[in-house]
């Protein structure tokens, strides 16, 4: 690949707020930027610890630049993930205890959690969650469910939707809009709400600009957590962060080709279910939007949030600072107390209205 044609390559140095002040002037390099005459940009930029955030995520953080990142086959991906998940999925029942029964729903896995004690306000009331994982694995199902359940005191039906690239676009849509059909038999729309992160973030959308198509009620309120509606080029952020926000491998793209996602297949790239940012948007329902200033998708999500706004709906977006994608999994963290909260608080206001 020719990098002259990118949008922006960056190298950033990261100076640890640990480190001596007569350490970081003469071992750190010092903030520069070039260009290229097509605009591409070639940036060192020295970044401090920010004394913005909590302790428990300046030391996260710290963390993160200690990991060592290795490529992975797909195998070895899912198999890390599902050991991760087993783990924080323990840790996430004792924080916030719930019930949770195995089941199928329209001919789709799925996980219904139920919080210790439903009020009765909230017996009528249903969430549907769509786990993130990059459509070719599972990283958050009840990981993000059963928080929501706890915190919202409301049922969370947590989606085991078919996985890319055995099953690409649009099986993933389809599973859900299955489960949302056989909801719909005891739950009025006003009374379901969707959320996900990441993966489950672009589902939720996806499956909404499908509803519309198919001339179905929506749901009452969005939970977009960290969220790409185009596949048809990479934003910004995607030029700049990794999962982990600096640190790891980053692969810079080039903006005039499509990114190499497993989960599109053959698609058009600009399908509007596939990519919703193309979509008639009018009319959607409340949606909240979540992000972070080191999320690799913070871009994308501030771009949906827009095209909200443009197409007249009702959408928040709040983005927490210096933190790397999907940080709400990482529950040591204050900010993640604060972002469940906000979301739980969210569904309260719009379900049953």
């Amino acid at each position: 690949m020719n990098l002259s044609v990118l949008a922006c390559i960056a190298t950033i140095v990261l100076a640890l707020s640990s480190m001596p002040a007569a350490q970081s002037n003469s071992a750190i390099p010092q903030d520069s930027a070039t260009f290229d005459p097509d605009g591409a940009a070639h940036v060192t930029r020295v970044v401090p610890m920010p004394s913005t955030i909590t302790p428990e995520a300046k030391a996260w953080l710290a963390s993160l630049a200690q990991k060592k990142s290795a490529s992975q086959t797909l195998p070895e991906r899912r198999a890390a993930t599902d050991a991760w998940r087993t783990q924080d999925t323990a840790e996430a029942r004792k924080l916030y205890p719930v019930n949770i029964e195995e089941t199928s729903i329209a001919g789709v896995r799925s996980d219904v959690i139920t919080p210790v004690a439903t009020p009765e306000t909230n017996r009528d009331r249903v969430l549907i969650n769509l786990h993130g994982g990059g459509f070719v694995s599972d990283s958050g199902s009840l990981i993000e469910g059963i928080p929501i359940a706890n915190l919202a005191k409301v049922k969370v039906v947590s989606v085991y939707y078919r996985l890319a690239p055995e099953n690409p676009f649009p099986a993933a849509v389809d599973d859900v809009v299955a489960v949302y059909r056989e909801l719909l038999k005891r739950y009025r729309p006003s009374n379901i709400g969707f959320f996900g992160t990441s993966a489950g973030a672009i589902l939720t959308c996806e499956v909404t600009v499908r509803l519309k198509q198919l001339g179905l009620p929506l749901p009452a309120a969005l939970g977009i957590f960290s969220v790409l509606t185009d596949f048809s080029r990479p934003s910004d952020s995607r030029q700049i962060f990794t999962l982990d926000g600096f640190p790891g491998e980053l692969q810079p793209r080039d903006p005039d080709r499509p990114p190499d996602d497993l989960y599109p297949g053959r698609a058009d790239r600009k399908d509007p279910v596939l990519s919703p940012l193309f979509a008639d948007l009018r009319g959607m329902p409340p949606s909240l939007l979540l992000t972070s200033t080191r999320d690799l998708l913070l871009s994308d999500t501030a771009m949906f949030h827009r095209a909200l706004l443009h197409a007249g709906d009702d959408a928040q977006l709040v983005v927490f600072e210096a933190l790397p994608h999907a940080f709400w999994y990482h529950f040591q963290l204050p900010e993640t107390e604060e972002a469940l909260e906000l979301m739980a608080t969210f569904f309260d206001q719009k379900l049953g209205r």
